[in-house]
Parts: C-alpha cells; structure tokens; sequence
C-alpha cells in the first residue's frame, strides 16, 4: 500500500470543527492493543502461504465480531486450491443501500505485520464494538469485512481478482446490491512529530503537505471528490489528528494500492485512509512492524473520526 502523487483537489489540512457538538465516543486504547499484539503474535506469520495461521486470525475476527451482537459470517472462497476467508459483521437494516468498512488482515512474507495491517483490523474491530456500545440507530446496513489475500502474492493473476475484497465486491454487484461507500482502512497506526519524517513521491507535495508524520490521510480517485471532501470532513470533526486528503487518477501508483480498488472495479464509490505506508513508517514490510512502534492514542483519535463518518454518511 502507498499514497502517490497527482494534481490534488484539496492540499490543505482539516481539523476538528470545534462548533460540532461534543459527543463521547468511548475508544478503548488497550483493546486495541491487544487487537493488534494479538495478530502479530501469529506463528507462522499470516501470509498466504501459512493457511492456518490465516485460519486462525480469520477465528479471533470472527469471536470478536460475535462479542458484538452484530451479525457475523465467513464469505469463503479458493484460490490456488487452497480454501480462504472473508470475515463480515453486519448491523442495521437487512435490505437497501450499505456502508463497507473494510481491512485486510494477512501480511508480505515473514513480518508480524503491525501497522500494515493489524491497525487497521483492530480499528474494523473497534467500530463494530463502538456500533453496538453506543446502541447507534442506523438508516444503512454497515458491512464490517476483514479481508484476506490484499498483499500481492499472487502476482501471476491479473487485476487483483484473488483479492478477498474483490470476492466481496464482485459478490455485492452479482446481487444488484447498492453500496453508498466503502472506506478502506490501510495502515493507520503509525505517527511521529520529527521534522522531515514525512516523504512523498514527487518533491514538489512538500510545498503542500507537512513535513511531519502525524496526520491522517483520506485517498481516492479522481470523480469522487464529493465523497473525499465528505469523509475528509466528518473524520476531521471528531478527530484531533489532522487530516488531510488527497484526490488522483486511479492509474496512477499508489493511489489504488489496497481494497478500495476492489471497489472501483465494479462502479462503487471508495477512499481508502492511511498513515501513508513506506513514506513514513520505514518499517514496511520489515521484521521491525511490531505492535510496540504503533501510536494507540493517535490510532484512537482516528477511530473516533470514522465512528462520527460512517453514522453520518
């Protein structure tokens, strides 16, 4: 996963809007991490290969999600000759338009694999968890889905189809079901406040972003702005991690690179939000992205953000 470049819709920076009315949106910082030491503990790490660690951070998932009340399911599906699964909590109405919050949960290679992306599991986990503590009245069905297969190890099939968010997708369009957004949860635990240890992929986005890793980012393509600015806006107003966003041709490198793309490919609207991957954590896909070097309390502050967007999209 990597944010890219392009010419940008927005550039500047959104924080919380102090007239919003102040609500309680009781994240619980040790719960997630645990979520997150509890998937990197995983022993073989959860790659494609190793199907029974896949198999059994798919179980923890599921036990979480039925902690909730919600309605849980494995969406299975094969690939290579080998049995995989989606993890799918649900709340609110059976019939009519969704919300898809998703995250992947397996790894690239031999890596516990913390902020890429057992962050953004643990943060799937705690919106399904906030959704039932908080008894939120919904107008839309949510889908939480934690997917398999997201890392790429699979080169040799075109387009991503072994992803398990396009088994998702293409299950959603197969129905004629509606989706009024998917937010893509991709690496959102990893913070730092040291100048210059934010980089970008042309030279010029340091006249228009910060030089500092601390921020939130909202990603999508281009004709989709009105859902970007929506979601840049609503993550802002309970979050006081600063966000910002960015808007690219999808062919771009990097902007599609994660579930969201899934998505796209059947006509519904996506963004993915990201710490930025590779251009700040330079424990990408290293030995070193364990569950010490992620920041819960910023982690937390985005929790908050998307909590407030999806019941209010």
């Amino acid at each position: 996963m990597a944010i890219a470049l392009v010419l940008l819709s927005s550039i500047h920076c959104v924080y919380a809007d102090d007239s919003t009315k102040p609500m309680n949106i009781p994240v619980d910082r040790g719960r997630l991490r645990q979520d997150v030491q509890t998937l990197t503990a995983m022993v073989p790490p959860r790659n494609a290969n190793n199907v029974a660690s896949l198999d059994k951070s798919a179980g923890y998932i599921l036990e979480e999600f039925r902690k909730t009340g919600g309605r849980a399911e494995i969406q299975r599906f094969t690939q290579d000759g080998k049995e995989y699964k989606n993890v799918i909590c649900s709340f609110g109405p059976e019939a009519g338009e969704r919300i898809i919050v998703g995250a992947h949960y397996d790894v690239q290679g031999d890596q516990p694999g913390a902020d890429d992306n057992a962050s953004g599991v643990a943060g799937l986990l705690e919106l399904s968890r906030l959704v039932e503590a908080l008894k939120t009245e919904l107008k839309f069905r949510i889908d939480f889905v934690a997917y398999t297969l997201e890392e790429g190890q699979f080169r040799k099939h075109p387009f991503a189809r072994h992803y398990g968010s396009y088994i998702h997708a293409r299950s959603l369009a197969q129905t004629g079901i509606s989706v009024r957004a998917m937010i893509c949860l991709e690496m959102i635990g990893y913070f730092t406040d040291r100048p210059n240890s934010q980089q970008y992929p042309v030279f010029f986005m340091r006249w228009f972003y910060p030089d500092k890793g601390n921020f939130i980012a909202v990603v999508g393509k281009w004709g989709q702005g009105s859902l970007i600015k929506n979601v840049k806006r609503l993550l802002a107003a309970r979050s006081q991690v600063p966000v910002e966003s960015l808007t690219a041709r999808s062919f771009l490198p990097g902007v599609s690179f994660s579930d969201h793309q899934s998505y796209w490919k059947f006509d519904y609207p996506a963004v993915m939000i990201t710490d930025s991957a590779f251009y700040r954590n330079k424990n990408y896909h290293k030995p070193s992205d364990t569950a010490n070097t992620l920041d819960y309390g910023r982690m937390t502050e985005v929790i908050k953000g998307l909590y407030w967007t999806i019941i209010q999209m």
